[in-house]
């Protein structure tokens, strides 16, 4: 017998790594290390660069891309996603560490990682399927800008102005180069990144951006170029877990920024998973599960001094590309930069700010796809205008609100179009109903209305908020008829607020003599007009039927009984909607 444990257990087990897991890892071990020792390689420039720009240092992009690279390898649910530090997250962070300094950014990501984990057992990653493309797309574009601007500093070879906007700090970054030039570091910048844009183009299986790298602290080296200032000394290992950053007292002032990095962890590596999905055949990943792999990550992160990590749509597509089948390739890229950091951080520390600068430039336009954007644009002006407000969101303010914003625009110009789908049709009498009696049944009733004393409206589509105050304002138009007749059978959806407006009609047209039939109500749709009213005031007349036949029946007897107008117009008739695809007759 199933008890709410019991299955609150096999939820949990769920999200725990399966033994499907070693099966895939023992399938094809050889092409798996290959693929995670070419992402590793991918990935070392971009650890450090991220780490330099999100303030905490080169250390804490390594230290992220070991510690949560391997833990989300291990409990993710994606077989083939790379996590680590990421662009996205970097434009996140700078802010935060301007306000609370590194330990902020270690608590915030630990308090992320715990959000996370809650969101998985709440099963909430099938939501994030709903963020609309063109979102997706201004989001992504805003971010390249953000990261292209955010390394002016150091390819400009000047010190980080103080400053959390991005466009303020990069300004004063030029003022500063302007008035002491350091063409030293502008150069190796550009050198690096052109090498990187241009071999990516002849030969992408070759991973320039450490070729790139490594020539240019060559230079910077043999010819003494004081002006590439390096990265700096890096400790030669992971420090020991701590959680001496943590401060009690910030917790709650540290709550909001937590929010908005666990939402940017959850869509960034959901959206990074279904990259993936999408990149090869018979690999499906679990989301809710890929959420709890990400929220470890990010409790296991801070704790060795790294930065909040989100899985990497650059390096995941890296280890698809290079043949990965299971999540042993990404943990073999975690081991490999563990082993650099052990091996080889004298080495990494004389590599020039500069050059990280040049690799996380060429990042930023290798993250734009123009065609992509081009054709989103000119999908619709609705897509279009989401896509430009979202990107010009993230550039102007912050990642979070950027989606709220794109999110909330999408909503809007969506429920716009689907309002303008509702459609108010005078309805000819001989039209079937596809549940209609019998011939006779619609030539007796048509009698009646060529007297002018019955109407009859179909309606079309959704009656819902957006729509049905229009509905209300034109079917409040009828005049000179004894009976209205309103066909429902082809309303696709009625909310509370089209039900209220119903009602609202029905006692309107009431109060002026005018009886109101209605035909074809769905199941479905009973309750939501029941709860308003609207059905017992429907019922209460015996004015609510099967079919519009019985409808225009009990209307014809309606008048009979009545007695006929006065000479009048019948109604003025629905105007005519975008799309209608026969007149209003």
């Amino acid at each position: 017998m199933s008890t709410p444990l019991t299955r609150a257990a096999r939820s949990a087990r769920s999200l725990l790594p399966a033994r499907s897991d070693l099966a895939d890892v023992r399938r094809d071990p050889r092409r798996d290390l290959l693929a995670g020792l070419t992402v590793a390689i991918v990935a070392l420039p971009l650890a450090l660069g991220f780490g330099v720009s999100s303030g905490l240092g080169a250390e804490a992009g390594l230290a992220t891309a070991v510690v949560a690279g391997a833990v989300a390898a291990v409990f993710g649910g994606s077989n083939l996603q790379v996590s680590g530090p990421t662009g996205a997250m970097t434009v996140v962070l700078v802010p935060i560490f301007g306000r609370y300094g590194a330990g902020g950014v270690l608590t915030v990501g630990l308090i992320a990682g715990f959000l996370l984990v809650g969101l998985a057992v709440l099963r909430a990653g099938k939501y994030m399927q709903y963020v609309p493309a063109p979102v997706v797309a201004g989001f992504t574009l805003g971010i390249a800008c953000v990261i292209g601007l955010q390394q002016v500093p150091n390819a400009l070879g000047v010190a980080k102005p103080e400053g959390d906007r991005v466009l303020v700090v990069t300004w004063r970054a030029v003022e500063e180069f302007a008035r002491t030039p350091n063409w030293t570091a502008v150069g190796l910048a550009v050198a690096v990144a052109a090498l990187m844009l241009a071999g990516a183009r002849r030969r992408p299986a070759v991973p320039f951006s450490v070729v790139a790298v490594v020539a240019a602290t060559a230079v910077a080296r043999l010819a003494g170029l004081d002006a590439a200032t390096p990265i700096g000394d890096l400790p030669a290992g992971l420090p020991a877990p701590s959680l001496a950053f943590l401060d009690a007292g910030a917790l709650g002032s540290l709550l909001a920024p937590a929010v908005a990095v666990a939402a940017l962890a959850a869509l960034e590596s959901l959206l990074s998973a279904s990259v993936a999905d999408g990149m090869t055949t018979g690999q499906k990943h679990d989301p809710d599960r890929e959420l709890f792999g990400q929220g470890l990550a990010n409790i296991a992160a801070p704790l060795f001094g790294g930065v909040p990590a989100t899985g990497a749509i650059a390096r995941t597509a890296v280890n698809v590309r290079t043949g990965a089948r299971s999540r042993l390739a990404a943990l073999t890229h975690a081991a490999v930069l563990a082993v650099i950091v052990f091996a080889a951080a004298p080495l990494v520390s004389q590599i020039p700010l500069a050059a990280l600068a040049g690799v996380l430039l060429a990042t930023a336009v290798r993250m734009v796809e123009v065609a992509s954007l081009k054709a989103m644009a000119r999908a619709t002006r609705s897509d279009a205008l989401t896509l430009v407000l979202t990107a010009a969101a993230t550039l102007a303010l912050d990642l979070v609100y950027a989606v709220i914003i794109g999110l909330v625009v999408a909503g809007a110009l969506a429920l716009r179009a689907v309002a303008r789908q509702v459609r108010l049709d005078r309805m000819p009498l001989d039209e079937p109903d596809g549940r209609d009696g019998g011939e006779g049944e619609r030539t007796a009733a048509a009698d009646a209305l060529s007297a002018g004393h019955i109407v009859a409206y179909r309606i079309d589509g959704p009656l819902f908020f957006a729509a049905a105050h229009r509905f209300l304002r034109e079917l409040g138009e009828v005049a000179g008829a004894r009976v209205v007749v309103l066909r429902m059978s082809r309303v696709t959806t009625v909310d509370a607020t089209g039900a209220l407006v119903l009602k609202d009609v029905v006692e309107k047209l009431n109060r002026r003599g005018i009886a109101v039939m209605t035909s074809g109500i769905r199941p479905g749709q009973r309750r939501v007009l029941d709860s308003v009213g609207a059905l017992e005031l429907l019922r209460r007349e015996g004015r609510e039927y099967a079919t519009t036949a019985e409808a225009l029946r009990g209307a014809r007897d309606h008048v009979d009984l009545t007695g006929p107008l006065p000479a009048e117009p019948a109604a003025v008739p629905a105007r005519p909607q975008r799309g209608s695809e026969e007149p209003v007759r």
